[in-house]
């Protein structure tokens, strides 16, 4: 069941002034009318990178702590939809999960979720993100409209806004309601038998004398604090994530805590987008019911919920990194702007030197300098590294205090985080994060940010192994497959290999092309299971095996039969398929045998394409004793052979034999072009898809007259 939405046309934004309350207002108002009841708004820099909070309703700032500042190319509801102008759904906690799942680690609740751009025709000023209790299905078309509708409305707001501030935070949170009247009247709203309520950002807005009474605590020390900054047996992450998960979730919620010294009570949540109503009352624990204590009472956790989610966050944007290069631009992408800084490097130790693994921000000349010192050298991020202590200088004079003799950095900036990378107790590197403007590091702020060097230098050690891997994966292929095709006579060839895009970008997809004896050649085609060094070694294996067999003289079944024969005697625990083609240049026939492989196709002269049905064996390497049955196809001269692997006409979500017949049509318009024009036309869609799962082997004959030349 959809939410309802008012009968009229457009959503009301309001008609005031475009500062940042008026601002407030129309986003207020918007949410009411919608049913909604938290949304943000976002600014875009000057610069057109990074989106900035600037305003939010409904739930405190801390909540969306993580993405305070986000780049644009970071892969949040706010971004895609502003970069990609378009509404953004995520209807359930499943499709938080799916589509972004870092958020869903942070922000494990109830909630559904719509972003949209916020822009004029006159340019992109910032987006915007609304968020509903529960799950609901994608809206409809006329109330994406109005969604827009009220979006374009808030732009025009946002376009007012001025610039001159960097960021979207207020200086002075606003003092919390303490009006009897006006408080009690939204409790006895929300729940009849209410004891205390609580404000957006948890603060007692209000709360009963037997309330009082039951925490323990006079109410004038209570009123305007948040309960667990006061009551230390309430500090317990516990409990603030069933606050925040009532918050979100719009849900009622509940836990139970001790009172020091053995009074256990009960607390039940029941939110609204305005706070929270929470009832306390006494509950009786029988022993057998009480929860184990891990911490004497009188001992506060030093971590905040928010900040470990916040670590929670940016751990999980980490384990999206393959190699060095994706460490540097998750960093750079995502992590700088989430704490506000504007550059950052990644120093890593190598031979006695400093080496920046990657950096962004800085300019040319401080990135030498970093590479030219070596590890003795008496400067902050050395020394960083070396002792293994983070430094924050949250200014110049704070970093002359310090480091006296230190020479001025002339890089722009004027505050630095150093935080050293220390990956299984050994120092790996220093990650250096640096500011435009002071900084003033919090407590928490360098607690999350010491936390995340640890992160980042795990995500370094996992990369460089990675990368060390694939290089040799990658040089393993390379020297396996031809790096030229031999020159036949009456016979025209062109090859393309890519890579896949995930895992090591290498593969099992191999292919040949053989000169035998008597104007007869050899071409073979075939895809080894699995994206890694095994696969690749087995490639070239089978190659050698099958340029050995085919050299002696034996038909395509008996190639593929002893091929066969030679994968299950080293049993490697990998299958192939592959196509073999025996040509016999002067007859103009192609004898071929095929082990599980996709089927070849023929374009004749005449432009039409045929689809080669070869009676195939099983898949190499699964049965020794498996015949290879043999297909003989005449050819003219002018025809042309397609032999490629499934990365080609496999596409995730369609039909392989859609792909098929796409890779005849377009083999059927380009086929007399020459050989390498076609195998680029081939192949690009292909080499334009973001991510292939898959690598790609293509390889064309055409079947020349003796006397003419190759083209």
């Amino acid at each position: 069941m959809g939410r309802q939405f008012p009968p009229d046309d457009t959503i009301a934004v309001s008609d005031e002034g475009g500062d940042r309350d008026a601002l407030a207002k129309g986003l207020t108002e918007m949410l009411k009318e919608i049913g909604a009841h938290t949304g943000a708004i976002y600014r875009l820099s000057p610069d057109g990178q990074v989106l900035e909070l600037l305003v939010m309703e409904g739930l405190p700032r801390e909540f969306v702590q993580p993405w305070e500042r986000v780049s644009l190319t970071a892969p949040i509801p706010v971004a895609d939809a502003l970069r990609d102008k378009r509404l953004v759904w995520v209807g359930n906690e499943e499709d938080m999960v799916r589509c972004y799942p870092t958020i869903a680690v942070a922000l494990p609740y109830e909630f559904s979720l719509a972003a949209l751009p916020l822009s004029t025709p006159a340019g992109d000023y910032g987006a915007m993100f609304i968020v509903w209790s529960g799950s609901y299905p994608p809206p409809p078309a006329h109330t994406r409209d109005r969604l827009g509708a009220a979006a374009a409305g808030l732009a025009r707001k946002l376009q007012t806004v001025a610039r001159s501030s960097p960021s979207g935070r207020r200086k002075h949170d606003a003092e919390p309601i303490t009006d009897p009247a006006e408080v009690l009247g939204a409790m006895v709203a929300r729940l009849p038998e209410g004891m205390c309520t609580l404000d957006i950002k948890g603060r007692l807005t209000y709360i009963s004398p037997n309330g009082a009474a039951l925490l323990g605590e006079s109410p004038m020390r209570l009123i305007g604090a948040q309960p667990w900054t006061v009551l230390p047996w309430l500090d317990d992450p516990v409990y603030e994530d069933r606050y925040r998960r009532a918050m979100i979730s719009q849900r009622p919620t509940s836990f139970v805590a001790l009172c020091p010294p053995d009074r256990w009570l009960a607390f039940d949540l029941y939110p609204s987008i305005s706070g929270i109503t929470v009832r306390i009352i006494p509950a009786p624990m029988e022993a057998e019911a009480v929860p184990a204590s891990t911490l004497p009472i009188d001992v506060a956790l030093p971590t905040r919920t928010g900040a470990i989610y916040h670590i929670l966050h940016l751990a999980s944007t980490l384990t999206q990194a393959a190699g060095v290069q994706d460490v540097v631009n998750l960093v750079a992408d995502q992590i700088m702007p989430a704490f506000g800084a504007q550059a950052v490097a990644l120093l890593t130790a190598e031979e006695g030197r400093l080496c920046v693994a990657g950096h962004r921000g800085f300019p040319p000349h401080i990135i030498e300098q970093y590479g030219r010192l070596s590890l003795t050298s008496p400067t902050p991020s050395i020394r960083a590294m070396v002792t293994g202590v983070p430094n924050f200088f949250e200014s110049q004079e704070e970093l002359y205090q310090i480091y006296p003799s230190a020479v001025a950095p002339d890089d722009g900036m004027a505050a630095w985080a150093l935080l050293p990378l220390i990956a299984s107790g050994r120092p790996v590197g220093t990650c250096v994060l640096a500011f435009r403007e002071p900084h003033a590091f919090t407590v928490e702020e360098r607690a999350v940010l010491t936390s995340l060097g640890g992160l980042i230098a795990q995500a370094m050690e996992r990369a460089r192994l990675y990368d060390a891997k694939a290089e040799l994966a990658r040089g393993l292929q390379e020297v396996l497959l031809p790096h030229a095709l031999p020159r036949i006579p009456g016979l025209a060839a062109a090859a393309r290999y890519l890579p896949g895009t995930e895992g090591m970008d290498i593969g099992g997809d191999f292919y040949d092309l053989i000169r035998l004896p008597g104007d007869t050649a050899a071409a073979i085609i075939g895809d080894v299971q699995g994206h890694n060094v095994t696969a690749a070694a087995l490639m070239g294996q089978l190659r050698t095996a099958v340029r050995a067999y085919a050299a002696a003289g034996a038909d395509p079944g008996e190639v593929l039969y002893r091929t066969n024969q030679m994968l299950t005697d080293l049993d490697p625990g990998l299958f192939a398929s592959c196509v073999y083609v025996h040509l016999d240049i002067r007859r103009r026939v192609a004898r071929l045998a095929r082990a599980g492989h996709p089927s070849p196709l023929v374009r004749h002269p005449d432009g039409r394409i045929e689809v080669i049905h070869v009676p195939g064996g099983l898949l190499l390497g699964i049965e020794p004793e498996t015949d290879y049955p043999c297909t003989e196809v005449p050819l003219e001269v002018g025809s042309l052979l397609a032999l490629y692997t499934d990365g080609l006409i496999e596409v995730p979500g369609t039909d392989i034999d859609d792909g098929l017949t796409a890779l005849g049509a377009e083999l059927a318009r380009g086929g007399d072009q020459h050989l390498d024009g076609l195998a680029e036309s081939l192949t690009r869609n292909a080499q334009g898809a973001d991510r292939r799962s898959d690598d790609v082997a293509l390889l064309l004959l055409r079947l020349m007259a003796l006397t003419m030349e190759i083209p």
